[in-house]
C-alpha cells in the first residue's frame, strides 16, 4: 500500500508544478509587451520636448529626401514633363517602356565614358587628397604656440568658404593659357602652358583645387580626435623614452584610426559623385571625352536633352551602385575591428 502510495502523491505533487511553470511561460510574453508598452509611452513623455523639436527636421528630411524617392519611377518610363502642370498626373500619363531605358543606356559608349572618368577621378582623389587633411592636422597638433595653431588653422579653413566659380577663377588666373604661370614661361622664352585644359592632367586639377578648398574642413574632423587623446599617454610614452615619430605611430593614429575608417566608407560610398558644380564649370574647357563624370551625363541628358526617363535610368543605377559601395566598405570596416558608419 505504502508502495503504491507513494508514487502516485509524488506524481500528483509535480502536477501543480509543472501547471504552474506553464501558465509562468505563457503570461511571461504577455507581461513583456506590457512592460514593452509602458516603457515606449514612459519614453514618450519623457522625451517629448525633444520630439517636438526634432519634428521639423524629420518633417523635412521626410519632404525633401524620401518623398522624391518616389520619382524614381520615370526611369522605367518614357517621362513627359509636358503632359500636365502637375507633375504627378505626367508621371501617371507617361507610358511605361519598362527596361528600355537601362538597355540603351548600358550600351550607349558616353555612359561607360562617364563611368571611367567618375573612377579614374575618385582614384586620383583618394590616393593624393584623402591623406593631406591628416597630415596637416598631424601638423598643426605639432605645433607648440597655441596662437600660431590657430592661425595655420584659420588661414587653411578659408577657402573652405569660397565658391567652386572663384576658385576655378583663381586658378585660371595662375594656370590657364594667359595666367600667370604662362606669362612667366614666355618671359624667359619658353611655350606657354594651359593646365585648365589639358584633358591628360584633369584628375590632377580637380584634385589640387579640391585640396585647396576642402582640406582645411577636413582638418576640423581630425583636430577634434586628436583633442580626444589625453596628454598622460604622450608624457607617459616620452618618459618611457619614445621618441616623437614612436609616439606618433602608437598613441597618434591609433587614435586617428575609428574617423579615419568612417570617413574612409563614406568617401567609398561618395566615390561615384565626384563634385558636380565644380566639374560642369570646367566641362567644355576640356571636351566631354575627360570632363563627363555620372553626375553631369545625367544633367547634360535630362536637364539639357530634355530626356529625364534616361537621366533618371543613369541616376538610379548610381544610386543603388553607391549604397553597395557603402555597406561594401563598412563590412570591410568591421573585419578591420573598426565601427564604420553603423555596428555590427
Amino acid at each position: 500500500m505504502s508502495h503504491s502510495t507513494v508514487p502516485r502523491s509524488s506524481a500528483e505533487a509535480s502536477t501543480p508544478v509543472k501547471t504552474a511553470t506553464a501558465s509562468g511561460d505563457a503570461a511571461r510574453p504577455r507581461e513583456k509587451r506590457v512592460t514593452g508598452r509602458r516603457s515606449l509611452r514612459h519614453r514618450f513623455r519623457r522625451d517629448r520636448a525633444l520630439i517636438l523639436m526634432t519634428l521639423p527636421a524629420v518633417l523635412l528630411l521626410l519632404v525633401f529626401n524620401y518623398l522624391p524617392i518616389l520619382g524614381n519611377v520615370v526611369a522605367f518610363q518614357d517621362y513627359d514633363p509636358y503632359i500636365s502642370d502637375n507633375g504627378i498626373v505626367s508621371i501617371l500619363h507617361s507610358p511605361f517602356v519598362g527596361m528600355e531605358n537601362f538597355q540603351r543606356m548600358f550600351e550607349d559608349s558616353a555612359f561607360w565614358n562617364a563611368v571611367q572618368n567618375t573612377l579614374v577621378i575618385f582614384f586620383v582623389q583618394l590616393v593624393l587628397f584623402f591623406p593631406i587633411p591628416i597630415l596637416l592636422a598631424l601638423l598643426i597638433n605639432s605645433v607648440v604656440r597655441p596662437r600660431v595653431r590657430a592661425f595655420a588653422q584659420a588661414v587653411l579653413y578659408l577657402p573652405h568658404f569660397f565658391s567652386w566659380v572663384l576658385v576655378i577663377a583663381v586658378f585660371q588666373q595662375m594656370f590657364g593659357g594667359a595666367g600667370m604661370l604662362s606669362q612667366l614661361l614666355r618671359e624667359n622664352g619658353h611655350d606657354g602652358l594651359n593646365i585648365m585644359t589639358n584633358p591628360d592632367t584633369f584628375p590632377f586639377l580637380l584634385t589640387a583645387q579640391s585640396v585647396w578648398k576642402d582640406a582645411g574642413w577636413g582638418i576640423i574632423v581630425f583636430l577634434a580626435a586628436l583633442a580626444s587623446v589625453s596628454p598622460d599617454l604622450y608624457e607617459a610614452a616620452a618618459m618611457d623614452g619614445a621618441g616623437r615619430w614612436r609616439r606618433m605611430w602608437h598613441i597618434t593614429l591609433p587614435a586617428l584610426r575609428p574617423v579615419i575608417a568612417l570617413l574612409l566608407v563614406l568617401r567609398v560610398g561618395d566615390a561615384l559623385t565626384v563634385g558636380f558644380e565644380q566639374i560642369l564649370l570646367q566641362r567644355d574647357g576640356v571636351g566631354p571625352g575627360a570632363g563627363e563624370v555620372l553626375d553631369t551625363f545625367v544633367w547634360w541628358n535630362g536637364v539639357r536633352n530634355q530626356d529625364f526617363g534616361y537621366a533618371a535610368a543613369a541616376g538610379l543605377v548610381k544610386g543603388v551602385v553607391s549604397i553597395g559601395l557603402v555597406l561594401a566598405a563598412n563590412k570591410v570596416a568591421h573585419l578591420m575591428g573598426e565601427q564604420g558608419v553603423y555596428q555590427k
